[in-house]
Order: structure tokens, then C-alpha cells, then sequence
């Protein structure tokens, strides 16, 4: 089963969208999302930062 070949779901939220139309639920529902996401990417950074860091200790003898 190819995956990249397979049609991509439209993104939930859209950063800068307009909000007015959108109910104080789902911008609180949209808050704990992107919280989450922002937890995430900077684990990633985090985890990325550790490895490159030790390559320049590897690399620097």
C-alpha cells in the first residue's frame, strides 16, 4: 500500500484563519491541540540539538 499516493484530509484548523465563526469549545479544543503540537516540536528540538551536539563532541577530538 502506497501512502504518499493516497488523498490528504483537509488540515482541522488553518493558522491565521478567520475565528469568528468558530465556537469558544472548539477554539478551547484547538488551544489544547496546538499546546500539544508545540510540546512536541520542541522535544524534536530537543532530541535534534542532543545529537548534534554530540557529533561535535565526536567530530571536534
Amino acid at each position: 500500500m502506497d501512502l504518499e499516493n493516497e488523498p490528504r484530509a483537509k488540515p482541522h484548523m488553518v493558522i491565521g484563519e478567520n475565528l469568528d465563526a468558530i465556537s469558544i469549545a472548539e477554539l478551547e479544543h484547538r488551544i489544547i491541540a496546538l499546546d500539544s503540537e508545540i510540546a512536541r516540536i520542541r522535544a524534536e528540538i530537543a532530541k535534534k540539538q542532543s545529537g548534534k551536539a554530540a557529533a561535535d563532541a565526536f567530530f571536534k577530538k
